[in-house]
C-alpha cells in the first residue's frame, strides 16, 4: 500500500509537469542561464527549407582528418546562427562530407554566403570603460591597413570629431556628429599556434592559447601596457568575447576566462583554432523542400495516427474490457510525457521521427497486452484477483524487459549509422524510438501496474470475470 501511494504521487507529479509543458502558448523555462522555449521544433520535411551537401575540396587521394571534419561541422553550425535558424543542423557524412539542413530557409545564396565566410579572427583592443557589446559588429583598422604590426598599441576606440568645411573660409568651426568608432587590431588569428580547453585552480573552464614566435613580442608589449583593459576576440568583425587583460602575457601563452561551460569553452577554442574552415569545402548538391509538401505530410500523419488510435481504443476496450480502458489511460499518459520530453530536450520532429514515436507507442501497448494475457492465465488458474494482478506483472516482466532492451540496442545501432553517414532521417527515427521505449517502460512499470492494483482493490472479486473478461 505504501509503495502504491508513492507511485501515485510520482505519476501525478510527472503528468502535471508534462501537461504544463505540452500546453500551447507555454511561456517556457527561464532559470538563470538555463532556458527552454518549449516550442515544438519541426524538421526540414515538415516546415520546408533547404538541404546542402558539402564535400572536402581536396584531391580524392588526400585523407581528411576526422577531427578537422568535426571542426568544420562545429564552425558551420556556429555560423548558421547568423541566419536566425536555431534548428539548423550539420552532420558529418562519411570521411569527406558534411550535410547541412536549414528548416525555414529557402534563399540558397544566403546559406552559401554564410558557409563561405572568410573567418577573419582578430584580437582587438578596447577601453574597459567603453567596450563594444558581445554580438555587435565593429570596424577595425586591420581592414584599413592590412598590417597590424606597424600600428600603435593604443586603441582608437573613440573617433575624432570632424570640423565643418566653413572653417576654411574663416567661419567658426562647428563640430559635426562623430563617425563610427574604429578599434585597433593587435594581432589576428594567424598569430595563434595552439588552442585548447582546460580548467583553472578553481575548477572553472578556461581557453588556453599559445602564440607563434614572430607575434610574441608584439603581444607581450600590448598586454604589458594595457593591464586591466579589454582585448576582445572578434570573428568577421563581430565581437564574440570580451576578456580582460589580468596580467602581462610575456611568455607567448595565456588563458581566456569568462564563466565558460564545457561546451562554450570548446566552441570558442574551435573559433580561435580555425577562424576559417580547417578543410576547404565545396557545395556539391542543394535542394529546397517546399513547406506545402511538408504541411500536407504532417496533416496526413495526424489523420492516420488518429484513425489508428481509435481502432486501438475499440479493440482494447472490447477484448480486454476494464484492463483495456486502463491501458488506454496509460497510453495517453505515455504520449503526453513523451511529447513533453520532445519539447524539453528539444527533439526536432521529422516524418521518420514521428514514425519512430508511433512505433514506440505500439511497443508501449504491447507491454500492456503481455500483462493482460498473463492476468487472464492467472485468473483461469484459480488465483484471486489481487494475487493474479501481482503475478501477471512479475511473469510478464522478463518478456517486456527483453523486447525493450532489444529495441534500444537496435536504436543505438541505427543512431550510430545515421551519425557516421550523415543520415539524419535515420537518426531522427532512432532517437524518437529510443526515447519512446524508455518512457513506455515507465508507463508499464508505474502507470499500468498501479492502475491495475487500484482496480483490483476497488472491484468485488465475484465480478472480476465480467470486468476483466476472464
Amino acid at each position: 500500500m505504501n509503495r502504491r501511494n508513492v507511485n501515485i504521487v510520482v505519476i501525478l507529479l510527472v503528468l502535471a509537469v508534462a501537461i504544463w509543458i505540452v500546453l500551447p502558448n507555454n511561456p517556457g523555462i527561464n532559470l538563470g542561464k538555463f532556458t527552454r522555449s518549449l516550442e515544438t521544433v519541426l524538421g526540414l520535411d515538415l516546415q520546408g527549407g533547404m538541404q546542402i551537401l558539402l564535400e572536402a575540396d581536396l584531391p580524392e587521394s588526400t585523407t581528411v582528418d576526422p577531427q578537422s571534419l568535426q571542426d568544420v561541422r562545429t564552425i558551420l553550425e556556429n555560423r548558421s546562427n547568423a541566419l536566425g535558424v536555431g534548428e539548423s543542423n550539420f552532420q558529418t557524412a562519411g570521411s569527406r562530407r558534411v550535410v547541412g539542413e536549414f528548416p525555414g530557409i529557402t534563399d540558397t545564396q544566403q546559406v552559401v554566403n554564410v558557409i563561405k565566410q572568410t573567418g577573419l579572427l582578430e584580437f582587438v583592443a578596447m577601453d574597459i570603460n567603453n567596450p563594444a557589446p558581445v554580438g555587435s559588429t565593429i570596424q577595425t583598422d586591420f581592414a584599413q591597413s592590412g598590417d597590424t604590426s606597424a600600428q600603435s598599441s593604443v586603441p582608437t576606440a573613440q573617433p575624432t570629431p570632424t570640423t565643418d568645411p566653413l572653417a576654411a573660409s574663416g567661419a567658426a568651426a562647428v563640430e559635426t556628429a562623430p563617425t563610427e568608432a574604429v578599434y585597433h587590431t593587435v594581432v589576428t588569428g594567424a598569430a595563434l599556434d595552439q588552442v585548447g580547453v582546460t580548467t583553472d585552480q578553481m575548477g572553472e573552464y578556461v581557453v588556453s592559447f599559445s602564440l607563434k614566435p614572430d607575434s610574441r613580442d608584439l603581444f607581450a608589449q600590448h598586454t604589458t601596457q594595457n593591464v586591466g583593459q579589454i582585448l576582445a576576440i572578434v570573428l568577421d568583425k563581430q565581437v564574440i568575447s570580451t576578456p580582460r587583460i589580468d596580467s602581462a602575457i610575456t611568455q607567448g601563452s595565456g588563458l581566456i576566462s569568462g564563466n565558460f561551460s564545457n561546451d562554450s569553452a570548446n566552441n570558442l577554442a574551435v573559433q580561435l583554432r580555425y577562424g576559417a574552415l580547417p578543410v576547404p569545402m565545396k557545395v556539391v548538391e542543394s535542394r529546397i523542400v517546399g513547406p506545402t509538401l511538408g504541411q500536407d505530410s504532417l496533416n496526413k500523419s495526424i489523420i492516420a495516427g488518429a484513425i489508428g488510435f481509435l481502432l486501438v481504443v475499440l479493440f482494447m476496450t472490447i477484448y480486454y474490457r476494464l484492463p483495456g480502458v486502463l491501458a488506454i489511460l496509460a497510453i495517453l499518459s505515455y504520449a503526453t510525457i513523451t511529447l513533453a520530453l520532445f519539447k524539453f530536450i528539444p527533439v526536432t520532429l521529422t516524418l521518420p521521427g514521428i514514425a519512430g514515436f508511433l512505433l514506440s507507442t505500439g511497443g508501449a501497448l504491447d507491454a500492456n497486452i503481455l500483462m493482460f494475457e498473463r492476468l487472464k492465465e492467472e485468473l483461469h488458474g484459480g488465483r484471486n484477483l489481487r494475487v493474479a494482478v501481482e503475478y501477471s506483472w512479475k511473469r510478464a516482466w522478463p518478456s517486456i524487459r527483453d523486447s525493450n532492451v532489444a529495441t534500444l540496442i537496435t536504436s543505438a545501432i541505427l543512431f550510430w549509422f545515421g551519425s557516421a553517414y550523415g543520415a539524419t532521417i535515420v537518426k531522427g527515427f532512432a532517437l524518437t524510438l529510443a526515447l519512446g521505449m524508455i518512457i513506455s517502460l515507465f508507463s508499464a512499470i508505474m502507470i499500468t501496474r498501479t492502475l491495475l492494483s487500484i482496480a483490483a482493490d476497488a472491484i468485488n472479486p465475484a465480478d472480476h470475470a465480467r470486468w476483466f473478461g476472464a
